[in-house]
């Protein structure tokens, strides 16, 4: 049986929580919920449209982590923390993956989100 592996963000943490980023065992990838935090800070900008930018560039690294790349994501639950932040999120989702043809499933929900966050993503990916 394959041995679970741990994934991390450098540079980005759950903070006091006792978590990793995720987990992979196989060719099977799981995150737990990544932020839009700067990973060369730790911070969470204030601004959505800048958590926005931060959160895509998180799951590029957490996916180069994995030993991947976004290619391999197969589905991603969102949570935003108010509806009006859609289109920004949307913005770098096309950014993300233009082709309409090859993009993974999506999901988003509306959920109050705490310590100023404004986005959250959960993440499936084969390897």
């Amino acid at each position: 049986m394959a041995k679970r592996e741990v994934i991390e963000i450098p540079g980005v943490s759950h903070g006091t929580a006792p978590i990793p980023m995720g987990a992979k065992i196989g060719s099977m990838v799981y995150s737990s919920a990544i932020m839009g935090k700067d990973s060369r800070t730790d911070q969470l900008p204030e601004e959505p449209q800048s958590q926005m930018k931060f959160i895509f560039r998180n799951i590029k690294l957490f996916m180069e982590s994995a030993g991947g790349s976004t290619d391999n994501i197969i589905r991603m639950n969102v949570f935003l923390k108010e509806n009006s932040v859609r289109e920004d999120f949307n913005e770098e989702w096309l950014k993300m993956f233009p082709d309409n043809a090859d993009r993974p499933a999506r999901h988003i929900t509306l959920k109050d989100l705490s310590r100023g966050m404004y986005v959250q993503v959960e993440l499936i990916a084969v390897l």
